[in-house]
């Protein structure tokens, strides 16, 4: 009995450390590699200097490494060490004066918040639609995903209120089509599925009532660059 109730009250904090402390989510490890990225070149890819993607553990970086993985884009991982302080050291606060993580270092540009390197790479790598209209709808779930979901499905208080009114219809959307926009994996997948994941993974909540949902997740866990960054937590 006693071990239950301390396991849920560290669920029930880790959750609440998600929200409300964006460094430390007890979200997965970044896979632990050199700072060298061994993806391939991407044809696309400018020739320029690489990318630099600062993460730790126990954050939303995992996020990132997935969608670098998804664009097959080399990147320099650079783990901070939390403990050690180092995310508050001034060549750190140059690039973040919040000090948190993830925040990349792409040429002269310096970009933190999980949401929006997500949108740049998108930009960046060509990956967004020409029209201005659905630009903006995948703009929309993105946010949707940092602002709306994550509090929704992390937040004790709010969760058996909030689940019912985001998933079902996400589920009915993913009843119609394999993803959230269209027929392919589009940065807003990248936002929606992880935190998802996250969700089932750190709180074992259940999405059974949301079938759709399942088959969303089991989708996109069965993908490659999935299985070798946010897979690996």
């Amino acid at each position: 009995m006693f071990q239950t109730s301390l396991c849920k009250t560290f669920l029930a904090a880790s959750a609440i450390a998600l929200i409300s402390q964006p460094i430390l989510p007890l979200l997965a490890s970044p896979p632990q590699q050199s700072n060298s990225q061994p993806a391939a070149s991407s044809p696309n890819t400018p020739n320029q200097a690489k990318l630099k993607l600062y993460g730790s553990p126990k954050t939303r970086t995992p996020m990132v490494q997935w969608y670098l993985a998804e664009l097959n884009i080399p990147y320099e991982y650079i783990s901070l060490n939390i403990s050690a302080n180092e995310q508050h050291q001034p060549e750190f606060l140059a690039i973040n004066p919040l000090g948190k993580v993830p925040a990349i270092v792409d040429g002269d540009l310096k970009l933190w918040e999980s949401g929006a390197i997500l949108l740049y790479l998108a930009d960046k790598y060509h990956q967004l639609p020409n029209s201005l209209e659905e630009r903006a709808k995948i703009t929309q779930w993105v946010i949707f995903a940092n602002a709306t979901l994550a509090p929704g499905l992390f937040l004790a208080d709010k969760r058996e209120k909030e689940m019912p009114i985001l998933l079902t219809p996400l589920n009915q959307i993913l009843q119609q089509q394999p993803f959230i926009v269209s027929n392919k994996l589009s940065v807003a997948d990248i936002a929606v599925a992880s935190y998802l994941y996250y969700a089932k993974s750190l709180l074992s909540l259940d999405f059974s009532k949301y079938p759709a949902i399942v088959a969303y997740l089991d989708r996109v866990a069965a993908r490659s660059a999935f299985k070798d960054t946010l897979g690996k937590r």
